[in-house]
């Protein structure tokens, strides 16, 4: 009650500002030596202090040279139907009739109200005030209340981290399953003795489907609260956006990366946006949207990573270009992951024989998935031959790496396929056996495993939350590097002699002599190539027509990839990788610290160049995080600054996704009418796992009980 009458103020206390008194301190009665006059007719009156003494009540304002009645003034604002007079109101100035309404005053029923009040407030003053006694009298029920809910969060932040189902299809008490939640709760219920002991009243069970979607938005929006107030304090964050299409719905995933107070990149998912429209400014609009509704508008936000489609990349209409116009140094950067993933796709483009390799690899895959027969057989063979059991893996232009763990498990499984296909008599069968028994195949399976097995350790990185650009770019050149290198006939001439070996084990023969015309083109008139390739019968033709092809295509799609980020603020990233030969060079700092806008200063950075040059002396600093983690906030405020631009910029949209990947495994068949607010806070509990482990349930349940009025009180009273 205090609070509440110190909180709202009378219209005349607001027009005369703070010189009038407060249910605290009492009235506030003025002596001055001298009051200002006002004319009255012909005579000049002021305010008399010897009125103090006979009206207790009584108050003064010097900023609008008025009188009031205090008790009226603060204790008879909530009786609103009273005709209330200038005493009470907007203040008394007639000080020719001061004293006749003054009592006229002390005697109306409306004074003798307030002043019942005014007497009411300093008992309870002396004896505490009602709430206080309440909340002292009512604080072991809260905090019983708040034990049994903390069970109900406990099972809430289990199921959600999960992904497991939280409701039944019939959750009545007699039903044999009343769904995950309720199960859970009397399984716990069994084994804890506040649980048995503890009897709620039928209304604040907080077992409904409401009160779990309550829980359930509590945990999820405490989880996000824990990544905005480290946004917060990071003062700059990148955007990582991709969408996908989640049933009949376009699903826009959200995530922000960011660099902790302890010195962690960090990559946080903030949220799923149902899409209205698919194009550029609904895109953008929902991003922006979303940063807004977590009031991350006034941080920087250093840059944005999308995948390459035009409607996310393009540099005059895309979401990228629509994005730049609310933050303008928000740089572009094409996923990285996306982008490797694209140099084996256009490298089976250009490459026919490539493109038909994977497709009979595929085509491997499908007869032993598709046919439980065939699939039987498969495992039947393995366990005869003695291998361990493993399965094929299947194709996919968007799964990365997919084609590298489809070429080991075919190798590693070929005997049993090639066994398998000889049992099973069917056309498509004897044709996929005919193509695999040969030459080419096998000098394919190792080609391409030695190609994207150099490939594979960048694909593992790219997919790192803690990824830093400049790295991945010495990476990218190293893996680049090690492909030229690999374009020697010394590297033919074994690639040659090895697929020669596997042919052998398999009994697989080389062809010999000239190729002999197909007959069944005897009797047509051919004109275009009818998709037939000369033979290969040497060292030399596998060289020229199969391993420089492919790796040729390959080192050009990594040349002219990867170059989105300009070169000055590359150059700016690389400068802050203690790896890289321009590290810590002053011209390439100020680049990218001039693009954000930070007035990096030399001496800083020659200070560093020292500092950080005798560490390396005796200790290994890896990687730019390290050298982040070094720098001191207040001996280096804007070099640190840059080190934490360079490590804020993304890399990949993976984030992304992930989310999707779990958005899968929570969206099923069963639970497909979720609506989008659960769908999203599940999504966020399954996904931020490592916050929900991290939040206090005390939060969650405050949170809970601020949702809406409760039946009963949750919050603990105040602490003194």
């Amino acid at each position: 009650m205090v609070m509440e009458e110190q909180a709202e103020q009378g219209t005349a206390g607001r027009m005369v500002g703070c010189d009038l008194g407060s249910p605290e301190s009492g009235p506030k009665q003025v002596r001055l030596s001298q009051y200002p006059f006002s004319q009255f007719g012909s005579q000049n009156r002021a305010f008399s202090k010897n009125w103090f003494e006979q009206f207790k009540w009584l108050e003064y304002s010097v900023g609008s040279n008025s009188a009031f009645c205090f008790s009226c003034r603060v204790f008879g604002k909530q009786n609103t139907r009273i005709n209330k007079d200038a005493l009470s109101g907007s203040g008394f100035s007639n000080w020719k009739r001061a004293l006749d309404t003054f009592r006229e005053h002390e005697k109306s029923a409306f004074h003798v109200s307030t002043m019942s009040c005014w007497h009411g407030f300093k008992n309870t003053k002396k004896q505490g005030d009602v709430i206080t006694q309440l909340h002292a009298a009512n604080a072991a029920d809260i905090l019983e209340r708040r034990e049994y809910l903390q069970r109900i969060a406990a099972i809430t932040t289990f199921l959600g981290k999960q992904g497991i189902p939280f409701r039944g299809h019939d959750e009545q008490e007699s039903s044999l399953n009343q769904g995950n939640f309720l199960e859970c709760f009397k399984l716990l219920k069994e084994f804890d003795p506040f649980l048995q002991n503890y009897t709620p009243s039928s209304a604040t069970t907080y077992l409904s489907h409401f009160s779990q979607n309550e829980m359930v938005t509590s945990v999820s929006q405490e989880v996000i609260g824990h990544t905005v107030k480290q946004l917060h304090m990071a003062k700059m964050y990148s955007v990582i956006a991709d969408e996908a299409r989640d049933g009949h719905t376009e699903q826009l995933a959200v995530c922000v990366r960011f660099v902790t107070g302890e010195g962690k990149v960090t990559e946080s998912f903030l949220g799923l946006w149902k899409l209205k429209g698919f194009d550029a400014k609904s895109i953008t609009d929902a991003i922006e949207e979303l940063l807004q509704s977590h009031t991350l508008g006034g941080l920087l936000c250093v840059a944005q990573a999308y995948d390459g489609a035009s409607v996310m990349s393009g540099e005059v209409g895309g979401v990228q270009a629509r994005f730049r116009e609310l933050h303008p140094e928000a740089i572009y950067v094409h996923c990285y992951a996306h982008q490797l993933n694209l140099v084996l796709c256009y490298t089976c483009k250009a490459v026919p024989a490539a493109s038909k390799f994977f497709e009979l690899l595929e085509n491997v895959y499908t007869t032993f998935s598709s046919s439980l027969v065939n699939h039987d057989k498969f495992l039947e063979i393995q366990s005869k031959l003695g291998l361990t059991p493993s399965e094929l893996v299947q194709l996919s232009t968007t799964r990365w790496a997919c084609h590298l763990r489809s070429i080991k498990a075919v190798l590693k499984n070929l005997p049993v396929i090639l066994s398998c296909l000889s049992t099973i008599k069917t056309s498509m069968s004897k044709g996929i056996l005919s193509n695999l028994r040969r030459p080419k195949t096998m000098y394919m399976l190792l080609m391409f495993s030695k190609l994207l097995g150099i490939t594979e350790g960048l694909h593992r990185y790219l997919q790192g939350e803690s990824v830093d650009l400049g790295k991945a770019a010495q990476y990218k050149m190293a893996v680049l590097q090690t492909l030229k290198e690999l374009r020697t006939d010394n590297s033919a001439e074994e690639m040659f002699r090895s697929s020669m070996v596997l042919c052998e084990e398999h009994h697989i023969q080389l062809p010999v002599g000239p190729r002999q015309k197909q007959k069944r083109f005897d009797d047509f008139v051919v004109d275009s190539a009818c998709g037939s390739t000369s033979s290969m019968t040497s060292a030399d033709d596998f060289k020229c027509q199969l391993f420089y092809p492919c790796l040729d295509r390959m080192l050009e799609e990594l040349t002219c990839r990867f170059s989105s980020v300009g070169e000055e603020i590359m150059s700016g990233i690389q400068a802050c990788n203690p790896a890289s030969e321009i590290f810590l060079s002053e011209d390439s700092l100020k680049n990218l610290a001039g693009h954000y806008k930070i007035e990096l200063r030399p001496e800083e950075v020659l200070v560093a160049t020292t500092f950080i040059r005798r560490k390396m002396e005796t200790q290994t600093i890896p990687d730019t995080a390290s050298v982040f983690q070094m720098l001191d906030a207040d001996m280096f405020p804007t070099l640190r600054a840059v080190f934490q631009v360079a490590l804020t910029i993304p890399v990949s949209s993976c984030s992304c996704e992930r989310s999707f990947s779990a958005l899968r495994r929570l969206h099923t068949w069963l639970r497909s009418t979720m609506g989008q607010e659960r769908l999203n806070d599940l999504a966020i509990m399954m996904i931020e796992r490592e916050n929900v482990a991290a939040i206090s349930r005390d939060c969650v349940i405050d949170r809970f009980a601020k949702l809406k009025p409760r039946r009963y009180n949750l919050m603990l009273p105040p602490q003194n």
